[in-house]
């Protein structure tokens, strides 16, 4: 089968359905729609990259399927291709489509257009029933992680180099934008840094909010417990997950978050938001806990018992074993090949 992949950017997630496009045999077109360039040798072999609007792709390659998203973006110009498989972000339903009208127009066009919706969680498909479309032709599947790469670890090289063998070390992955809400574990952290000494905060990365978020560590007092090395590469990423006790995010909006997945996968206990997603991977004090969105004194609440819990350990073990059971991408990329047969029969 000959399959147009389509998407705005050539990140984690598109490298790994480009790989499952082409370990499944099919002939793979890659359309990236948006400024990024991508050098042919970062494709797997057997995927071969496009140009042009998706119409004019289309007629040049007659596809024998167009998989498609976000809804409001890459979908939607694909709106006008059979078969179409449509594939949301869970932040494009979820959020997006919630805050814009344009966005939700173009959302409720793209699935009007598409013959099988591919979501990485049941909160996306809940919310496309909102727009007429048919959960029947929805198929799930949580985009999964490398359970082998991403493993508890005995030893943390960083928390040696930072000096924090003694501490209690949060983790915060999450970019530095509204929908991931930052300041609020920034707040928590801040609250309870005068009480506990012990506290520190790993906090990379960056986004549009990093002004703000640079000048409350700045004005804080307390910018040498918390450690900004900026954006790190998924190399590094490990090292980060087997340096800290427990992982947070404050997300107000999510689908099956992957880097949730990865830190339940190394055996870190997650304190997160309580937003339907997180709740199909966090049960409360299964595989961490939750508080309420934008919370930060309960978020700060819910730190200070973890940090008091002497269960750590068993509830990291049982993230694992949540994470081994859901979270395997080799097993869930099955998922990509059912909704392709549904999308053709």
């Amino acid at each position: 089968m000959k399959v147009l992949y389509v998407s705005q950017q050539h990140g984690p997630h598109d490298r790994r359905f480009l790989a499952a496009i082409a370990e499944a045999g099919h002939a793979g077109l890659f359309l990236c729609t948006g400024a990024q360039r991508v050098a042919g040798d970062q494709l797997p072999a057997g995927v071969q990259q496009v140009h042009g609007r998706v119409g004019d792709v289309v007629r040049q390659h007659k596809p024998d399927l167009v998989h498609a998203g976000p809804l409001h973006t890459c979908a939607w110009q694909a709106r006008n291709t059979r078969p179409l498989v449509a594939m949301s972000w869970g932040s494009d339903i979820l959020y997006t489509a919630k805050r814009n009208w344009l966005a939700r127009y173009k959302t409720r066009t793209a699935l009007r257009a598409a013959r099988v919706l591919i979501a990485d969680c049941q909160a996306v498909v809940d919310a496309v029933v909102e727009f007429g479309f048919d959960s029947q032709r929805a198929v799930i599947f949580p985009w999964g992680i490398d359970l082998h790469r991403f493993q508890p670890q005995a030893t943390s090289p960083l928390r040696q180099q930072l000096g924090w063998q003694h501490a209690f070390v949060l983790l915060h992955l999450r970019s530095w934008e509204s929908v991931y809400d930052t300041e609020t574990a920034l707040r928590a952290f801040l609250a309870l840094a005068p009480s506990q000494p012990q506290l520190r905060l790993l906090l990379p990365g960056g986004g549009s909010l990093a002004p703000r978020i640079r000048q409350l560590v700045q004005d804080s007092g307390f910018a040498e417990r918390i450690h900004m090395p900026g954006y790190i590469s998924q190399e590094d990423l490990p090292e980060y997950y087997a340096a800290a006790d427990l992982y947070v995010s404050a997300s107000r909006s999510d689908g099956s978050s992957v880097s949730l997945m990865e830190a339940l996968a190394c055996g870190l206990p997650a304190l997160v938001s309580d937003i339907p997603a997180n709740r199909e991977w966090v049960q409360p004090g299964q595989q961490g806990w939750l508080f309420p969105v934008g919370d930060s004194a309960a978020l700060a609440d819910k730190i200070v018992a973890a940090m008091q819990n002497t269960d750590l350990h068993a509830i990291g073990q049982r993230a694992r074993q949540h994470a081994e059971e859901r979270a395997d991408w080799s097993k869930n990329k099955l998922g990509l090949q059912r909704a392709y047969e549904m999308a053709v029969a």
